[in-house]
C-alpha cells in the first residue's frame, strides 16, 4: 500500500524474491508513471521495474478490493507534518482503515511508515479485534521501519539490517520470515510494536541532532577561516567515538526534518522536555534562511544589492542522486531571494520544472557561469546528470554543499 520511494522498491524486490505482488496506490498519475517505468528509482530497482512490467506477477491498481488476495500487507504511505510541525497522520490513518476493511483471516499487516509510538497498535491492532480479528490468533501484526537511503546505491535495501516489532511473538516470526526475503542482513526483533516504533525515532533525532551541530561547526571554521570539510575528514580519522557528518544548505527530504517531530509531539503531551532535540530542529528549521543571508552578504562584499541580482542556484532536489523536492532548503531559499527581488534561476539536470508557492520555474537549459552575478551551490547531482564545469565561471560562487572546492571565488555557508 502506496508506492512512493519505500513502496516501490519493496514491491519490485518481493517481485524479484519470487513473490507475486499487488501495488496499490491512490494516485492514478503515480501509477501511470510507474506502468511507463519512469518512476524516480536507482538503478537497481529501475532493472526490477523493467522485469516486473513484462510479467504478470506485478499487478498495480487503485483498486483496494484486491487487497483480501495477499497474503501479506505491508503499509508504506507517508507521514508528514503539518505548517505547525504537527505530525500529519491523516493519509496513514485511512491506509490502516482500508487495510482494516478488507483484511481477511490469515493476513499479516506490517506497518513500515514512520510514526508515533503506539500508532500500530491503535490504527491496526484494535480496530482489527473491533472486527473480531485478534493479533496473533487469526491475522498477525507488525512494525518495521523502512530503512531506504535515496539516491545512495551504496546503500541498498537488501545490504541494510530491518528492525521488526510483533503484536505477540507469533506475528513477530511471521513479519521476520517476510522481511528476510527482503533482507541479506539479517532482522532485529524487538519485544514490541512501541519498541521498534522508537527505534527509527531515535535514529532520525540522533542525524537531526549531528546535522545540526555539523551545521554550528561548519560556521565555527569559518570564523577561524578554516574549511570545515578538511576537519571534518581528519576526525572521521579516529575509529571510534567519531561519526562523520557533512554541513551543507539544510535538511530536507521527508524524515529527519519530520520524524523528530513525532517524538516530540508526543514528549510534550507528557510533559517531558528534550531540550537537546528541540534545538536540533529549531537549527535546521533556521538553515535556509542562514544560507539566503550569506548570499546576500557575498552580493555585498561583491558590490552588488539583491535586487535586480542575477543568481543561479545548482541542484534543487533535496540531495544529490534524486529528483525529489520534498523539504528541500532550495525552495525556501529561491523563496526568500525573490522575495528582496533578485532575478533567481536554477539549474538542476534531475528537476526540469520547480513549482514554488507563487509561480513555476524551469531548468535553465543552457547556463553560462558569466551570465550571473553569483551561483548558489546547493545540491551537486551526480557527474553523469551534467557538466559543472560552467559553474567556475561565475565572478561569485557560494558554497552551501562545502565541496565545490576547487572553484575560484568560493565563498562558504
Amino acid at each position: 500500500m502506496g508506492l512512493g520511494y519505500v513502496g516501490l522498491p519493496t514491491a519490485l524486490r518481493l517481485r524479484a524474491a519470487g513473490s507475486r505482488v499487488i501495488g496499490l496506490d491512490v494516485d492514478p498519475r503515480r501509477l501511470q508513471a510507474i506502468r511507463r517505468g519512469e518512476a524516480d528509482l536507482v538503478t537497481g530497482d529501475q532493472w526490477r521495474l523493467s522485469r516486473a512490467l513484462l510479467d504478470a506477477e506485478l499487478v498495480l491498481t487503485s483498486d483496494a478490493r484486491a487487497l483480501p488476495a495477499a497474503d501479506a500487507v505491508v503499509i508504506c504511505v507517508p507521514t508528514p507534518v503539518d505548517e505547525h510541525l504537527t505530525p500529519d497522520l491523516a493519509a496513514l490513518r485511512r491506509a490502516c482503515q482500508t487495510a482494516v476493511a478488507q483484511a481477511r483471516p490469515g493476513q499479516l499487516v506490517l506497518l513500515a511508515s514512520t510514526t508515533a509510538v503506539g500508532a500500530t497498535r491503535e490504527l491496526l491492532v484494535a480496530p482489527l479485534q473491533a472486527r473480531g480479528l485478534a493479533a496473533g490468533g487469526n491475522v498477525n501484526v507488525a512494525f518495521s521501519p523502512e530503512r531506504f537511503d535515496p539516491g545512495r546505491p551504496e546503500h541498498p535495501p537488501e545490504h541494510t539490517p530491518r528492525v521488526v516489532g510483533g503484536a505477540t511473538e507469533a506475528c513477530l516470526r511471521r513479519a521476520g520470515r517476510l522481511l528476510s526475503r527482503l533482507t541479506e542482513a539479517g532482522v532485529h526483533p524487538m519485544r514490541s510494536l512501541e519498541a521498534a516504533e522508537m527505534v527509527k525515532l531515535h535514529e532520525n533525532a540522533f542525524r537531526a541532532v549531528n546535522l545540526a551541530l555539523a551545521n554550528e561547526l561548519a560556521e565555527a571554521c569559518r570564523a577561524f577561516r578554516l574549511d570545515p570539510v578538511e576537519v571534518v575528514e581528519a576526525a572521521a580519522t579516529k575509529p571510534y567515538g567519531y561519526l562523520r557528518h557533512l554541513p551543507g544548505p539544510g535538511v530536507g527530504g521527508h524524515c529527519i526534518p519530520c520524524d523528530p517531530h513525532y517524538l516530540l509531539w508526543q514528549l510534550r503531551e507528557r510533559r517531558v522536555f528534550a531540550p537537546v532535540t528541540e534545538q536540533a530542529m529549531a537549527a535546521i528549521a533556521a538553515r535556509p534562511g542562514k544560507v539566503a543571508a550569506r548570499v546576500v552578504e557575498a552580493l555585498a562584499v561583491a558590490g552588488r544589492g539583491v535586487a535586480g541580482a542575477r543568481v543561479v542556484v545548482v541542484g534543487v532536489s533535496y540531495k544529490s542522486g534524486v529528483a525529489d523536492l520534498r523539504g528541500s532548503p532550495a525552495i525556501e531559499i529561491i523563496g526568500y531571494l525573490l522575495g528582496k527581488g533578485a532575478d533567481v534561476r536554477y539549474w538542476d539536470p534531475l528537476v526540469p520544472v520547480l513549482p514554488l508557492p507563487d509561480r513555476v520555474l524551469a531548468s535553465e537549459p543552457d547556463p553560462r557561469g558569466e551570465d550571473y552575478d553569483l551561483v548558489l551551490v546547493h545540491t551537486l547531482q551526480p557527474a553523469e546528470a551534467g557538466s559543472h564545469d560552467w559553474v567556475r565561471r561565475c565572478p561569485t560562487i557560494v558554497d552551501a554543499t562545502y565541496q565545490y572546492l576547487d572553484a575560484p571565488h568560493r565563498e562558504v555557508v
